[in-house]
């Protein structure tokens, strides 16, 4: 089979399809694509956001009220260099630390990194527990987000009495990371634990624990041990409530408000250990990838809740020229790699090359940056 790909930029961007019947649809994207990554502290949100914005050419921009600020990166959990595998980060540690930063200054710095990322054509994926700044943003009158943007919702649960057991040997795995002396740096006693970064939960907790610790006269190492094991105690009950608290957050966007959100049951992935559970979350992430990629391409099938449709309900309501034209999208926008090296040439930006066999299709990102015409010149035998 002989194939090229041209990539062009163009003003006003379009895609035609062929029916088979001799006619033309012409699709014209309305709305730029944000896929919105939400669920309770500890769910896997950002595991889930970076494996897929290695795959669809994505950046993400953080919605966590307490990561935006500078600072206290084991308290707060901010991600790694390691863990972000080279993908941008975007309001991640960048608000000074004893500064407010409320739902509206979030909404103005999000709205200009999603313009950001969409004018060099890139997908954005929204990820963090902070709903009510998710929910500001898009319900945003002012902002006017959803006559800008066409989201996708999705949603990483687990059980409750999994992920509470996940917390708890989470925060000790932050205790032993360094997490008592990360707060002492700060530890200042006439702090206000109502601004700033001093909100987060792992700070107010350790309050009497250092106040004794600064200004008792005794050496009691009984009572300090006691006062620490206390504080670290409380930060689990407290950030177990905050889960419980983001997943009622949740439920109402869902069932009140009638987002549509795509729920991913992660529970399993929590339940394995080792190989085990890698194997459980490659599985699982099968199915976000097939959501975001009907949701970026209209092509594939339909997932809900997790469930894939089969290929009659995915069928059903579309004529025979609308199952031709999502044939045709289907063959336009996938790129079967079979001969290595495989090497794709993009017309004016980069050359991208591929060992194969690869895991799966090759997508070409043509909707996500509403300005690309895709053209596949060649044919496939027999068609």
């Amino acid at each position: 089979m002989g194939m090229s790909l041209l990539v062009c930029k163009q003003t006003r961007p379009s895609l035609s399809i062929p029916t088979g019947s001799g006619r033309i649809i012409g699709v014209r994207p309305q709305k730029e694509k944000v896929v919105v990554v939400m669920g309770a502290t500890g769910a896997g949100k950002s595991r889930l956001s970076i494996d897929l914005a290695t795959r669809f050419r994505a950046e993400i921009v953080n919605s966590d009220k307490m990561q935006v600020y500078k600072g206290l990166d084991i308290v707060t959990n901010k991600i790694n260099d390691e863990e972000s595998r080279r993908v941008p980060h975007h309001l991640l540690g960048i608000i000074d630390p004893n500064s407010d930063f409320t739902a509206t200054d979030f909404c103005d710095l999000a709205s200009l990194s999603l313009k950001s990322i969409v004018n060099r054509g890139k997908l954005p994926i929204i990820v963090g527990g902070s709903n009510s700044y998710i929910e500001a943003l898009i319900d945003n009158e002012d902002f006017d987000f959803r006559s800008r943007y066409d989201c996708c919702f999705l949603w990483v649960d687990v059980s409750m009495t999994v992920l509470h057991s996940f917390i708890s040997k989470r925060v000790d795995r932050m205790v032993e990371a360094g997490m008592v002396d990360e707060v002492r740096s700060i530890f200042d006693p006439n702090a206000d634990y109502s601004r700033g970064i001093r909100r987060a939960i792992g700070v107010p907790e350790f309050d009497r624990y250092f106040r004794a610790e600064t200004f008792s006269d005794d050496d009691d190492q009984e009572n300090h041990a006691r006062l620490l094991e206390e504080a670290i105690q409380a930060i689990k009950d407290n950030t177990c409530e905050l889960a419980c608290r983001q997943l009622e957050k949740i439920y109402r966007l869902r069932n009140v408000k009638r987002w549509k959100v795509h729920r991913l049951d992660a529970t399993d992935v929590f339940t394995k250990r080792g190989k085990e559970a890698d194997e459980a979350w490659e599985k699982l992430l099968a199915v976000p990838i097939m959501i975001v990629q009907r949701f970026l391409y209209n092509v594939g099938p339909e997932v809900y809740n997790g469930t894939r449709k089969t290929s009659r309900e995915a069928g059903m309501g579309l004529g025979k020229e609308g199952r031709q034209a999502n044939q045709h999208v289907t063959d336009a926008l996938t790129v079967h790699l079979l001969q290595p090296p495989a090497t794709i040439l993009f017309n004016r930006c980069f050359t991208v090359s591929m060992p194969v066999p690869m895991p799966m299709p090759m997508l070409v990102p043509v909707s996500m940056a509403s300005s690309m015409t895709i053209i596949i010149r060649g044919r496939r035998g027999g068609r």
